[in-house]
């Protein structure tokens, strides 16, 4: 196994196709929703220089891709992807440090931020100096909220005027000076994300028990 991981280019055209197809595979199996990205849109990054590409020799093995919002005030890395033949092995946080700090030499000055389900994604961004914070804080861009509509939960989204959803939002913000994490940062992150993760709980209850009620209605 050689895994090398690199800024993608336009040599790099022929993976969009399996990375779309890989991302949406992995949403699939995990039961969660993912905003959908088609082949065009990730060479268009590539392009740009805002994709990052995980290889063993010439075999896909990762990817993740960064957006800015708010004419760069804000910078989002979407689409962390690793192939199943490569999990297991740490190769998702690499790629994450490795956009982190390509981000923090392209783009010095912008906010970065992130909404995921993963719990696993959360611990990589909290390592990283990123802190949960409430959906008011991240980007006002109505663009970067329409990227959602093809997430099955967008329709919660809509119901919390944006302001809620399943995902937990993380940010970094390269003015904050306590970036680092200490023990007691670590303490705020896990009581914030159980907290979240209480109240995706509430309202899954609640979908689970209005659906409920509608069938008793309709068999009535």
């Amino acid at each position: 196994m050689n895994i090398n991981i690199v800024v993608a280019t336009e040599d790099h055209y022929q993976y969009a196709e399996e990375i779309c197809e890989t991302i949406y595979q992995s949403a699939i199996v995990r039961g969660t929703g993912i905003a959908k990205r088609t082949p065009e849109y990730i060479q268009n990054k590539m392009d740009q220089r805002q994709a990052i590409l995980a290889l063993d020799n010439s075999k896909f093995a990762g990817f993740c891709y960064i957006e800015k919002w708010q004419n760069g005030e804000f910078v989002v890395h979407s689409g962390l992807i690793v192939h199943p033949d490569y999990r297991g092995i740490g190769l998702a946080k690499k790629i994450k440090h490795f956009i982190f700090n390509y981000t923090r030499k392209k783009f010095p000055e912008a906010k970065i931020f992130g909404i995921t389900t993963g719990l696993a994604v959360m611990k990589i961004n909290s390592e990283l100096g990123y802190k949960p914070v409430p959906f008011s804080e991240l980007t006002e861009d109505q663009d970067f909220w329409n990227g959602c509509k093809t997430c099955t939960n967008f329709n919660i989204l809509q119901s919390k005027q944006n302001k809620m959803c399943l995902c937990t939002g993380m940010l970094f913000d390269p003015k904050n000076k306590k970036n680092s994490l200490n023990r007691s940062d670590t303490n705020s992150f896990d009581k914030k994300v159980i907290t979240h993760l209480n109240k995706i709980k509430e309202i899954l209850h609640l979908k689970s028990k209005n659906d409920s009620d509608n069938s008793q209605i309709k068999t009535i």
